[in-house]
């Protein structure tokens, strides 16, 4: 009897560990895509902030901006108990550095809100407009969406001539 006792103990135990290296892993790689998110859009002169390839493509201060209002919306809206307020303030007419700062900003509020999570959480499923999700989901998504639109802005930097930053990804 002792011996399932501490077996389950023990898969107990590994089960919190894993949850723990889970938001340890997203916290490393928010990080890295904070940092080279924002090299990138320091690469960008802020003469061609307004580039974009395709009349169907947003300009690059607009991927900017969609990056920040989708973290910020799911990052407040599946982790924070409080209603999400989405704001729109007028980011078309900050400059360079404003936007950069005020991309890193968000970034910040996005690592305090998942520093919070209690791990035994992650595996909660939340009322997504794409169906059920659970919240580790929702984790994955917010780093695919920044990663998606990040993609995006290493074209721009390459159709206008400027080598895109060194990838840090890890």
């Amino acid at each position: 009897m002792k011996r399932i006792f501490f077996i389950l103990i023990g898969l107990l135990s590994l089960n919190a560990f894993a949850q723990d290296v889970t938001l340890d892993a997203f916290l490393e790689k928010w990080a890295n895509s904070k940092t080279y998110l924002l090299e990138i859009a320091e690469a960008m002169p802020e003469d061609h902030y307004n580039f974009k390839p395709t009349e169907r493509e947003m300009d690059f201060r607009s991927q900017l901006i969609h990056i920040r209002s989708n973290m910020l919306w799911l990052g407040n809206t599946y982790f924070l108990d409080a209603d999400f307020k989405k704001e729109s303030p007028d980011l078309d007419s900050k400059s360079k550095k404003e936007l950069i700062d005020i991309l890193a900003a968000s970034f910040d509020a996005i690592t305090e809100i998942v520093k919070h999570i209690k791990s035994e959480d992650l595996l909660l499923e939340v009322d997504f407009f794409a169906g059920q999700k659970n919240k580790l989901q929702i984790l994955n998504l917010m780093q695919d969406h920044v990663t998606h639109h990040r993609g995006q802005l290493v074209v721009y930097l390459n159709l206008n001539n400027i080598e895109p930053p060194k990838y840090i990804g890890w």
